[in-house]
């Protein structure tokens, strides 16, 4: 049964709210910058130059019958581009895609002809409705993502629309802080207008015009958390609210009533402070979005703040990693760098496989200044996201090397020391499979024989994980595969041993 907690005053059926922790990038890109990302021509027609400066080729798409875009494609560095449209009995609207280095900017067109006021919409009419063409809509502030570019989220009693940037008080969009601008609060109710696009699936009013504002009768005043952050054993802490409302209630979503608990309220005339106590945290990291709600006897009003607690981080598999939620929980996973993400130019990014699987590291700090290198033997810690439905480790950390692996030859290991310490990587050919099971087999190089003591699918592989890889993996005799692993002798026998798979190539 779903808890609810009441004051005198005001009784309420809150509805379920959870939070969400993506992120969106602005629309101003590395590879390239115009010098405005709305369009504006006059009714009877006309001309508007925008300059583009771009560090590599580019072309503009998307363009539809009644604009004519000159040049729609240039070379690297600053051009002059104009837009351009005859006479329009109706308003016309466009969003340009201009593309450069795998990369794409949105230019918003617009050639209005009439100033009469738009009808307001409701966010379900707008998410069935046609991309491009211009809304307006009326709805609570229910989270602001991020307060530069003035990213935040509409709703009202049909659904909720993503708000991609709000022009400030004198009409520019950009960096332009226009949340703080224009003092845009969670739970104020606002006004705007501007067109839609629907990007990866999320539908958005882009660089949104405010009409009106109507402040929230509550609003989260401070809580005694530093950052809003419990520590991993729990505790207790205090939201302050300043309400003209009549009453207050508060709601936590049912996932999160197992761990917080409301434990006391405190009114006055104008504020209220409510008390909470969070159990102590055995998982990973994770948070809360709590809503307070108020009326003045004819509308609600609404207010929310995000309660993170600390967690454990949890040390699994690439398999167990890839298995979880998209969320805050902290994951370490061990394995071997694959390759470098060579579409990340800050050169963070790179793949990890271990026995049970390979992901994507996006930006794991410290990751460059390690040296870390394709080959080694790392261990990264990070949060479980995803881009277009692809999982990845984003928000991540570079803890160590675990090994670092020097690549030689066959001739060159068998001269190194015995070292369960020192990690090699070795590529022959294999000529003899001497167990199956287990994956002992013979490598050579024409001259030199290497024994490999166990070829098993990656990092970590133990008990039943290490056994039949080769059949599951299609390796046979003649194929060139790649090891890692440290030098051991036994029996006057030089082996290869740890059994790390890395690669294998069927012969040509």
């Amino acid at each position: 049964m779903k808890l609810r907690y009441f004051i005198p005053m005001m009784v309420a059926v809150l509805a379920l709210m959870v939070s969400c922790t993506e992120d969106f990038e602005p629309t101003y890109l590395d590879t390239v910058q115009v010098s405005q990302s709305i369009v504006s021509l006059p009714a009877n027609g006309g001309t508007v130059e925008v300059s583009v400066n771009a560090n590599d080729s580019w072309n503009m798409t998307d363009i539809p019958a009644w604009l004519t875009v000159s040049p729609a494609e240039g070379g690297a560095g600053q051009s002059k581009v104009t837009f351009s449209a005859g006479a329009a009995s109706d308003t016309q609207t466009a969003i340009i895609s201009l593309n450069c280095g795998g990369k794409t900017q949105k230019i918003n067109v617009i050639q209005m002809t009439q100033k009469a006021d738009l009808p307001i919409s409701t966010c379900a009419e707008i998410i069935a409705g046609e991309d491009s063409k211009t809304y307006r809509a009326k709805g609570t502030v229910t989270r602001i993502a991020n307060t530069v570019y003035g990213n935040w989220y509409l709703q009202d009693e049909t659904g909720e629309v993503y708000i991609y940037g709000t022009l400030d008080r004198s009409g520019k969009d950009g960096q332009n802080n226009s949340i703080s601008d224009w003092g845009i609060e969670v739970g104020d109710i606002l006004t705007v207008e501007g067109p839609k696009t629907t990007y990866n699936g999320t539908v958005e009013l882009v660089n949104v015009a405010v009409i009106a504002i109507e402040k929230s009768l509550i609003k989260v005043d401070s809580l005694d958390l530093e950052d809003n952050t419990l520590p991993l054993e729990g505790g207790d802490f205090n939201v302050y609210l300043a309400n003209k409302g009549k009453g207050v209630s508060v709601n936590i979503p049912e996932a999160a009533q197992k761990w917080l608990h409301v434990t006391g309220i405190n009114i006055s005339n104008t504020s209220t402070v409510i008390s909470f106590h969070a159990d102590a945290n055995d998982g990973g990291d994770r948070n809360v979005s709590l809503t307070f709600n108020t009326t003045d006897g004819k509308k609600n009003y609404t207010t929310e703040t995000t309660v993170y607690q600390k967690g454990a981080i949890l040390e699994v598999p690439v398999a167990d990693f890839l298995a979880a939620e998209v969320g805050d929980t902290q994951f370490r996973i061990t394995g071997v760098v694959t390759e470098l993400y060579a579409s990340d130019k800050q050169e963070q990014s790179f793949y990890i496989q271990d026995y049970s699987g390979k992901v994507l590291v996006y930006r794991a700090a410290g990751f460059k200044e390690s040296g870390a290198k394709v080959g080694d033997i790392v261990t990264v810690v990070g949060k479980r996201g995803a881009y277009k439905e692809t999982p990845q480790m984003v928000s991540g950390t570079f803890e160590n090397i675990k090994n670092s692996v020097t690549q030689v030859s066959i001739a060159e290991f068998l001269t190194k020391e015995d070292s369960k310490e020192v990690y090699y990587m070795v590529t022959g050919f294999i000529d003899e499979i001497a167990n199956d099971t287990y994956g002992n087999l013979y490598i050579t190089d024409g001259e030199n024989r290497l024994y490999v003591y166990g070829c098993y699918p990656g990092y970590g592989a133990s008990g039943d994980n290490r056994k039949g890889f080769l059949g599951k993996a299609g390796i046979e005799v003649d194929d060139k595969l790649t090891m890692i692993g440290y030098k051991d002798t036994y029996n006057g026998t030089i082996e290869l041993c740890g059994g790390i798979y890395f690669s294998h190539e069927k012969p040509q």
